[in-house]
This record gives C-alpha cells, sequence and structure tokens, in this order.
C-alpha cells in the first residue's frame, strides 16, 4: 500500500486555508475548535464527535478537554486535576497512548468489543452508535503532545479519503492551536504569581521599569505569628502544607470580595482593595471576617491532630499608592509602595504590642465606622510616624449594621 501524499487535495482542504487565514482575529481555541469541526462536516467528513485534549499547567488543573458533538454550535470544556493520570478513566485511554508515544490510536467501533481495545471510553463510543475513532497527537514545539481524537457514527467508519483530509489538517490545526494555549498559559502564570488585574497590565505593555500609576486603595498585610518558630521545629513538608492552608484561608475571602493579592512574602501576604471599586472598605472587612472563620475552621482541624493554634496579625489602612514597576534591569516586581503601605505594615507589628488581631487607621475606620461596629484603642505611636495614630480594632464578634 502506498503512503498517501500529504500534498495532495483532500476533502479537509478548505478548512486548512481558514485554519490558515481566517483565524487571526480568534481568541480562544475551543472556539476555532467547534468552527473547524462544523466546517469539517460542511466539507464532507462524516464527523460525528471529536476532543481536543490540552495540557495547561494550571496551579489546580494539568489539563482540559474540550469536546464538540454533531449539532453544538460550541464545545464543553472540562478540566483535569493533576491526579487524573492515576484514575482508570485515563489508564488505557486513547490519551494515555498518545502521551506514551502512539503516534496513531484507531479503533474500529463496529467490530465485537471482546477483539478491540479494554477501555471505558470504547464502550461510550459504542453506546453513543460511533462506528470508528481515531486518536493523534497534536505536536507543539520541544516535545509538547497533546491529543486530537475525531469520530463518526457512518457505516463502515471513516474512509480512506475522510482519514487523509483530517491527517493533513494536523500540522495547521498544531500551529494555532499552540499560539492560543501559549496565550492562554501565559495569563494563567501571570494571573498565578501577579493577580489578575497587574497581569492584564503586563500583558498590555507595562513592563518598562518606573512606570505605574497613583491608586488610592485600601491596604491589607497579614502576618503569621511565631512561624520561625514552627518552621524550626517542624518537619518540611508539613511547613509548607501549613502555609497553603493559612494562605488559603486568608486568601479565598480577599478574591471572593474583590481583593487583589499583590505578593505573598514568607508567612505574609499584601493585598489591596482599589478604592474605585464599590464598597471596597467594607469588602476589606468583610473578607477579613470570613478570613477570621476559616482561620478558626483550620485551627480545629489542626487542634485534631495535637497542632498548637495558628495566630495572625493584620494591619489596614487607606491611602495612595504607586502601583507599577519596581525592580532591577532585568528583574522587575509589579507591586505597590508609599507611606500607605508603610503604615499597613507598622499597625501589622502593632498588633503584637497591643493584642488585636486586627487593627485599623483613623483613616479608614471613617470610611467604614458607619457600617461596622469597630472598637477605638486610643492613640498610639508608630514607628517610622511622628505623630501618635489613633487607632481601631476589629473586635472578633464585630458585625455590619
Amino acid at each position: 500500500m502506498n503512503a498517501p501524499d500529504t500534498y495532495a487535495p483532500t476533502q479537509a482542504d478548505g478548512v486548512i486555508d481558514w485554519l490558515t487565514n481566517g483565524t487571526r482575529d480568534e481568541r480562544f481555541i475551543d472556539d476555532i475548535f467547534a468552527q473547524m469541526c462544523i466546517r469539517l462536516q460542511q466539507a464532507g467528513i462524516p464527523l460525528k464527535r471529536s476532543t481536543l485534549h490540552v495540557m495547561i499547567h494550571h496551579p489546580q488543573w494539568l489539563g482540559a478537554r474540550m469536546m464538540w458533538s454533531d449539532g453544538k454550535r460550541e464545545a464543553e470544556i472540562t478540566l483535569a486535576d493533576y491526579d487524573v493520570r492515576e484514575r482508570s478513566e485515563y489508564i488505557g485511554s486513547s490519551a494515555n497512548e498518545i502521551h506514551d508515544g502512539a503516534d496513531e490510536v484507531r479503533e474500529k467501533l463496529e467490530q465485537d468489543s471482546s477483539l478491540g481495545r479494554k477501555h471505558a471510553l470504547y464502550d461510550d463510543m459504542r453506546s453513543l452508535g460511533m462506528t470508528d475513532y481515531v486518536a493523534w497527537p497534536l505536536l507543539h514545539t520541544l516535545g509538547k503532545r497533546h491529543v486530537v481524537t475525531f469520530a463518526t457514527d457512518r457505516p463502515g467508519g471513516f474512509e480512506d479519503v475522510h482519514i487523509a483530509g483530517l491527517k493533513k489538517l494536523l500540522p495547521v490545526l498544531a500551529l494555532v492551536s499552540e499560539i492560543r494555549i501559549k496565550n492562554r498559559l501565559a495569563r494563567t502564570l501571570l494571573e498565578t504569581y501577579v493577580g489578575s488585574h497587574a497581569g492584564e497590565l503586563i500583558l498590555a505593555g507595562a513592563t518598562r521599569r518606573g512606570t505605574g500609576t497613583t491608586v488610592r486603595a485600601a491596604i491589607m498585610i497579614c502576618d503569621l505569628r511565631d512561624f520561625t518558630k514552627i518552621s524550626d521545629n517542624w518537619p518540611r513538608d508539613d511547613v509548607i502544607d501549613l502555609l497553603n492552608d493559612y494562605f488559603d484561608a486568608m486568601s479565598e475571602p480577599i478574591a471572593r470580595h474583590g481583593g487583589e493579592i499583590l505578593k505573598f512574602i514568607g508567612d505574609g501576604l499584601l493585598a489591596i482593595f482599589p478604592l474605585h471599586q464599590p464598597n471596597a472598605c467594607a469588602n476589606l472587612l468583610h473578607a477579613v471576617a470570613e478570613a477570621r472563620g476559616a482561620m478558626a475552621a483550620l485551627n480545629d482541624r489542626n487542634s485534631a491532630t495535637g497542632r498548637a493554634p495558628l495566630n495572625y496579625g493584620i494591619g489596614v489602612h487607606v491611602g495612595d499608592v504607586m502601583y507599577g514597576n519596581i525592580g532591577s534591569a532585568q528583574r522587575l516586581d509589579f507591586t505597590v509602595i508609599g507611606p500607605a503601605v508603610n503604615m499597613a505594615s507598622r499597625l501589622e507589628a502593632l498588633t503584637k504590642t497591643l493584642g488585636r488581631n486586627v487593627l485599623l487607621s483613623r483613616d479608614f475606620a471613617e470610611l467604614v465606622e458607619k457600617e461596622f461596629a469597630l472598637e477605638h484603642v486610643g492613640r498610639h505611636e508608630v514607628r517610622g510616624f511622628n505623630a501618635p495614630i489613633e487607632l481601631y480594632a476589629y473586635p472578633a464578634r464585630a458585625i455590619s449594621g
């Protein structure tokens, strides 16, 4: 049997031309993938179902599956966690074979199931009336392998001409998908390491040292108590687990209420709530209240395993901050600086002295005192500031009005 001519005309040629020249303004690969499948059908390839499996390396998700089915205008996206490779849904699947190096997985589903591959995937395909199924690697640069699959319910399965057209499509789909996946990966990495808002600014070109804007914001700085003692006495993996649990308890309420975490500093974090957002200061205190509840639940779980409770301090201030790029010529940090940030840091340090786990400046308290029951704790010297500062505490039982 002669090898197929890579350059021979196929039913997919019009779709290949569209992928090459007609998708420049399409941002999302799932939209392109769904349109590609519809166009393949229109070109005469009897496609009934198709999937695209890509590795995304998100902090929570290893990969994503985009599935298009006949009659659909959009692809359905399913995320896969990092444990998926240990589960039966993956072990022995076509994706497993492709990732292990196979160049093609073809399964004629009309034949006796006892003669073919043994996996729930193929039983599912048969139950859906599929007669033929094929999977190929989608090869990206530097050896990265993703997976694309096609299935039909045509009696007799795909013809050779259909397979030739689909194969001819693969290199162009690989190029088009790699661009979109890497764009999404860049966004994911920036969102993960600098936050969503800062990430958008960086992608928009805010990468020059010294550039930035002045933002009026509520600033929150949180620090874990006695971390040095913990890190010196606990096993390394336990310390990492503890920090992750602590940051989950603090961070999730911040994100839920519209705050942006700019950085984790050892066992501390810096977050801002820009005042151009509605109810920013109130949202900060709602986040603090939820974080307290999460920390209490975490301490209950820790006490059940004999661990001491975790204590923390939070300093809150409001003011103008410079929000932008700071650092060396080759290594930048997108962060906030200014006296308002220094004040929040000093208030966090004072929580140890004053025995309160949340201290608020008067400037911040004046913006929320009608809504929240705050406790006045007097005027106190704050390191680095000339005059004593009037401070308020956010009591553990404080409730909004």
